[in-house]
C-alpha cells in the first residue's frame, strides 16, 4: 500500500499543542462514528491511553460500548479500573498465558525481533537475511542491521514468538467486532513506534481499508498525562500520581506503562525493569510468575535482572 501521507505532516500534527490535538481526535471520532452510522464500539484495556480514549468518544457518544479482554494479565489495580467503568463488554481469550507461552513461547525482546526469530526458526529465508542486516531479497539494509545483535537468541532453548498478543487479545476482539458488526477505536499512537508511523502514513488516523480507528494517533506520552491532569480523569491506582519536574515535563511516580504484567517485552531496557519493580510491589504475582510460568529461567538465560 502507498502512502497518503507524508513524515513533515505527521511530525506537523504532532507538534500541535494539545487543544488541537483533542479537537483533531474528536473530528476523527465523529468521521468513524457517521461512517459507520453508530456501530462503533471502544477496544479497553483499563490503561491510560485508552481511558483517555473512551472519555473523550463519551463526551460525544455516551451510548458507545468499551470492550475489554480479560486475560487475566492485567495488574490488579486495572482489572479493579475495568470494572469500575460503566458500559463494558468483557471478553475472554481462547487461551491462557500458560497454554501461549507452552505453545508459542515469550514475546523478547520486542514483537518485530520476536517474529523475526519464529520465522528464522522455521527456516524462513527472509528472517536469516535479517540476523545478517540484509533485506529479504539478500541487498544491503542499515535498517535491518538492528536484528543482528538478537541472532544468539536463536541458539537458545525456549520458544520464542509474537504470538501472544495475537491469541490472548486480538484475535477475540477480532471476532467479537465481526460477530457483532462494531467498527473499533484504538487507544495507538504513532509516536510510540515506527511501525505505527508507518501504518499512519498508509491511512491516517481513520484506517476504513483495515476497519481500525485510531484517533489519539498524533499525541503523545505528554499529551495523555496533560489531558488526565487537566480533566480529572480517573487511572488505575497502579500509575501512582502524576507529577511535574522543573522542566514541566510530567511523569507517573508508579508505573509509567501498564500492560500484561507477566510480559518480558522491554523489559532488558528499563532499570529497574517490571519484574524488579513487581517484586516490591506484587509479590505474590512476582512468585507466580517466577515459579509457575517459568519467567526465572527464561530471564535469567536472557539477561534481564529481576
Amino acid at each position: 500500500m502507498e502512502y497518503v501521507h507524508t513524515l513533515d505532516e505527521l511530525k506537523e500534527l504532532q507538534a500541535l499543542p494539545l487543544p488541537d490535538k483533542i479537537a483533531l481526535s474528536k473530528l476523527r471520532i465523529v468521521e468513524w462514528y457517521e461512517h459507520h452510522n453508530g456501530k462503533v464500539c471502544v477496544s479497553y484495556s483499563g490503561g491510560k491511553d485508552s481511558t483517555d480514549l473512551l472519555k473523550l468518544v463519551r463526551e460525544l457518544y455516551p451510548e458507545v460500548p468499551a470492550v475489554y479482554v480479560d486475560t487475566r494479565l492485567d495488574y490488579p489495580e486495572v482489572r479493579e479500573h475495568v470494572k469500575a467503568t460503566e458500559n463494558v463488554i468483557w471478553l475472554k481469550p481462547d487461551m491462557n498465558f500458560r497454554e501461549v507461552i507452552e505453545k508459542y513461547g515469550y514475546c523478547y525482546p520486542y514483537k518485530e525481533a520476536a517474529n523475526v526469530i519464529y520465522c528464522a526458526r522455521k527456516g524462513a529465508h527472509w528472517a536469516n537475511n535479517y540476523f545478517q542486516g540484509l533485506n529479504a531479497d539478500g541487498s544491503e539494509s542499515p535498517f535491518k542491521r538492528r536484528f543482528i545483535k538478537w541472532h544468539w537468541l536463536l541458539d537458545l532453548p525456549y520458544k520464542i514468538s509474537d504470538q501472544c498478543c495475537d491469541v490472548m487479545k486480538e484475535n477475540p476482539m477480532k471476532r467479537f467486532h465481526k460477530q457483532n458488526g462494531l467498527a473499533p477505536y484504538v487507544g495507538l499512537m504513532t509516536a510510540e513506534s515506527w511501525r505505527r508511523q508507518r501504518a499512519w502514513l498508509r491511512t491516517g488516523c481513520n484506517s476504513f481499508s483495515t476497519g481500525m480507528s485510531k484517533p489519539l494517533s498524533v499525541w503523545n506520552e505528554q499529551d495523555i498525562l496533560r489531558y488526565i491532569v487537566e480533566n480529572g480523569v480517573k487511572i488505575p491506582s497502579v500509575y501512582g500520581e502524576i507529577t511535574e519536574d522543573e522542566k514541566g515535563k510530567l511523569k507517573t511516580t508508579g508505573e509509567k506503562r501498564t500492560g500484561c504484567i507477566f510480559c518480558p517485552i522491554g523489559a532488558h531496557l528499563d532499570k529497574p525493569n517490571r519484574f524488579e519493580r513487581m517484586k516490591e510491589t506484587h509479590p505474590a504475582l512476582y512468585r507466580y510468575c517466577m515459579t509457575e510460568l517459568g519467567l526465572d529461567e527464561f530471564l535469567t538465560a536472557v539477561g534481564v535482572p529481576h
